[in-house]
């Protein structure tokens, strides 16, 4: 646990290197940054969920056929499902930084039954969480240390994780986990951290009402996408949908967590503590949609919306201000290094 005087530190660290991006860029840069764009939000919401819905079209061919091709088709489907899922926790990572939309109340209804609703989160929720990463950055203080903690690991401990995650082990925790912070169990959190909440004499009953209180936008999306499907005779897409939330998701998380933070220095420094990771066509499919690659840009100036975060990485490329990215594939052979 951190002292105060630590806090001290890192405080002036962090405003130290803002500071050094004021002198780099200018403050007129730095505002043409973070001007938001209602155009760009909807490009982004409309465009994840056009893939979701070709992958379940491919879902559903690959089913119907039921030939030699389909059980790779169906992978490939489930997988594409899984990184998109991804995209709308970025989305609403967005959304929690209002930076998607120029509106607050427009950018926090939309994103909130769009992007955080089909997967079992909350704007407001993940906002008070989501500040206090950004506030503890690199310190023990970090809510999301879990995410990145405890690398660099061994082949066989990465080789396990990932088979917890494709197995689906890892999915189910983390729906029961979300369940139960939902109904007012354990205390909200993105982390995997279980921190049982005092009962207060509540009741099954109460436990009950809180969390379809808490999880009711996510019952009628749901209620609303099967019944749909339901009624389609396309059901079995609403499971595929499942398949890569349980399957495939986890794994894009993983992925994506131990670039952004795991063996970073500890430090205040948001040029320090956080990593901008190179992504292909493939790494911008699973781990790296909506430009969330560029972390050490969006650290440093939180509230650059995603569309402008590749310029901003430009620019700080230009000044010489952050080091070349490794490869996604480099930082995992990174992170399983320990022998």
């Amino acid at each position: 646990m951190t002292n105060t005087h630590d806090d001290f530190e890192t405080g002036l660290e962090r405003k130290s290197a803002r500071d050094t991006l004021t002198q780099l860029l200018g403050p007129e840069v730095i505002a043409s940054l973070h001007r938001r764009s209602d155009a760009w939000g909807w490009f982004g919401i409309a465009g994840c969920w056009a893939t979701i819905a070709l992958a379940l079209f491919m879902s559903e061919l690959a089913i119907d056929a039921f030939t030699w091709w389909s059980l790779p088709l169906l992978i490939v489907s489930i997988t594409l499902i899984g990184g998109r899922i991804l995209g709308l926790a970025i989305l609403s990572h967005e959304g929690s930084h209002r930076s998607l939309f120029e509106t607050q109340k427009f950018n926090d209804s939309v994103c909130n039954w769009l992007c955080a609703a089909p997967i079992f989160l909350d704007i407001a929720k993940y906002r008070r969480h989501h500040a206090l990463h950004h506030v503890h950055t690199g310190t023990e203080l970090d809510v999301d240390l879990p995410l990145c903690d405890g690398f660099p690991t061994s082949p066989a401990s990465m080789m396990r994780k990932f088979l917890r995650d494709i197995s689906g082990i890892t999915g189910i925790k983390s729906l029961i986990g979300l369940g139960m912070m939902n109904a007012g169990i354990l205390k909200w959190n993105v982390a995997g951290t279980v921190e049982k909440l005092p009962s207060n004499g509540q009741s099954r009953a109460d436990y009950l009402w809180t969390f379809v209180k808490e999880s009711r936008r996510t019952l009628i999306f749901h209620s609303i996408f099967f019944l749909t499907m339901y009624f389609s005779n396309l059901t079995e897409l609403f499971f595929i949908w499942w398949a890569g939330y349980l399957f495939a998701y986890p794994l894009c998380i993983r992925v994506r967590s131990i670039a952004e933070h795991a063996m970073t220095e500890r430090s205040g420094n948001m040029l320090k503590n956080t990593r901008t990771t190179k992504a292909g066509i493939i790494g911008r499919a699973l781990f790296a949609p909506f430009n969330v690659n560029f972390h050490i840009e969006h650290h440093a100036l939180v509230s650059v919306p995603y569309w402008q975060l590749p310029k901003l990485h430009r620019l700080l490329r230009e000044k010489q201000a952050i080091p070349t990215p490794p490869t996604y594939w480099q930082v995992i052979r990174l992170a399983a290094s320990n022998k």
